[in-house]
């Protein structure tokens, strides 16, 4: 056994919430030996029968979202009033979409008819798939490649970011509890190290990685000396666009939704709004009012809307950014003084509006994290496309307008994953989960997952001799 220990720091007090020791070598070796040998026997079985197991462990975590929700709440510090949601609402849904379509996504495409041939394409799983799964939507990020992997006939080793280290061991309760075949899924405890080593090794097949996008490049460099894929999920500067026409009571709502929640910590929140400037103050405004209406307070009571950020050093890096936007002309107009937690030096951190900002602002071009949004005026549709471009990342975005016509024509000059209208900040299962740029490669979610997470094997069968 190592002597090395993973700790996570609690932020709601400061507290060691959970300390393990790191898994030795010999503890992962035997966690991929024990997956590749269970992956043999498990892609034989009917996808139907996967997924009455795997959609079991579904069904037992989120009977039990209240406790697991109040335990992520001590991880990593969203308000207990809101941490259950992200079991009951988008880990079901997307679990429950990618098994209701496994059966039709994994079937076998059949070629047209050719005299005395039968030639068909099999998708075969790809063995051994790693994911690597972040702290800030834990449940979420990892349902998007467990759940399919295993629908899909690969086996799973789940490493989670080490703030939230309880949710591998409650997928691993979940799915003893379902019956799924010993092996087939483990969860590690290990450093950068240990997890180059596994994309390393060749009982690994394919890599799923949420994160930032060092970390990618980090994953990638490690997948590079072996032929295997990876899907990168990784950082976002998501960008709104609100028009003249839009309906600007709803609008506000979603967007302050988009940019407030979870303390700004989502990959897809809203971090930069272009709005007309025939709405442009109505929008600032709305915004202003919404911020200050959010309790930023002890995220384990149950009024509580705001809770801290992960951690201090990720609260005072928001705060810097803000400064420095500050220094160079822009203007914050969210009363913090309004939110007594708010105090450096701490990972509580009130919410922020920032005006008169511009793209030479870091707050403006660099990933936040956190919940403060810059809002800028715009006079037309090219100038508020010119500046949703004007960026290293490409997630997702949105427009807000009655004009679905336009919504569309502008979505196609947009760099982005996902493009949408009136809403934001969501993935639709049905959709490919998918970034440009440097949010990432790869796909999850969607049929197309299923493609990802397989490799095409065709059968070219002579049958008339």
């Amino acid at each position: 056994m190592t002597d090395r220990l993973q700790t996570t720091i609690s932020p709601v007090d400061g507290s060691v919430y959970d300390e393990r020791p790191l898994h030795a070598d010999e503890q992962i070796d035997t966690a991929l030996e024990a997956a590749a040998r269970a992956q043999r026997s498990w892609r034989h079985v009917a996808v139907e029968e996967r997924a009455e197991v795997v959609l079991r462990a579904v069904d037992w975590l989120v009977e039990r979202a209240d406790d697991l929700g109040a335990e992520l709440t001590w991880q990593m510090g969203r308000p207990v009033s809101q941490s259950p949601g992200e079991l009951r609402r988008g880990f079901l849904e997307r679990a429950a979409y990618m098994g209701r379509i496994a059966p039709e996504a994994l079937s076998d495409l059949r070629i047209e008819p050719a005299d005395g041939f039968e030639r068909f394409i099999r998708r075969t799983p790809l063995g051994v798939v790693l994911v690597l799964a972040p702290w800030n939507y834990p449940w979420l990020s990892s349902v998007n490649a467990v759940v399919p992997a295993l629908l899909a006939g690969n086996s799973v080793v789940l490493k989670v970011a080490s703030q939230t280290p309880r949710v591998g061991d409650r997928y691993a309760e979940a799915f003893a509890h379902a019956g799924l075949p010993e092996g087939l899924f483990a969860h590690v405890v290990a450093d950068h190290d240990g997890v180059a080593e596994m994309i390393g090794d060749p009982r690994v097949g394919f890599v799923a990685f949420t994160g930032s996008v060092p970390g990618g490049h980090a994953v990638q460099r490690a997948a590079a000396q072996r032929f295997i894929a990876s899907n990168l999920e990784l950082g976002g500067k998501d960008p709104a666009y609100v028009r003249p026409d839009a309906d600007l009571a709803r609008t506000i709502e979603e967007l302050a939704d988009g940019a407030f929640f979870n303390a700004g910590q989502s990959c897809c929140g809203v971090e930069r709004i272009y709005a007309h400037r025939d709405v442009f103050d109505q929008v600032v405004d709305g915004l202003v009012e919404a911020a200050h209406a959010l309790k930023l307070a002890d995220p384990t009571e149950t009024t509580t809307t705001l809770g801290p950020m992960v951690r201090t050093s990720a609260a005072t890096f928001v705060r810097e950014q803000i400064d420095e936007a500050v220094k160079q002309g822009a203007r914050t107009l969210v009363d913090s003084s309004r939110f007594a937690r708010d105090e450096p030096g701490t990972p509580y951190l009130a919410p922020q509006v920032v005006v008169d900002v511009d793209h030479s602002m870091r707050l403006m071009t660099e990933e936040t994290f956190g919940p403060v949004v810059g809002v800028m005026a715009v006079a037309s549709d090219d100038e508020a496309v010119m500046l949703m471009n004007d960026s290293p990342y490409g997630l997702t975005a949105s427009v807000w307008t009655a004009d679905v016509d336009a919504a569309v024509a502008i979505g196609d000059r947009v760099d982005t994953g996902t493009w949408y209208l009136n809403r934001c900040d969501y993935l639709d299962p049905a959709l490919a989960w998918t970034g440009v740029k440097d949010s990432g490669r790869g796909v999850s979610l969607s049929r197309l997952a299923y493609e990802a997470l397989t490799r095409p094997k065709s059968f070219h069968l002579r049958t008339a001799l």
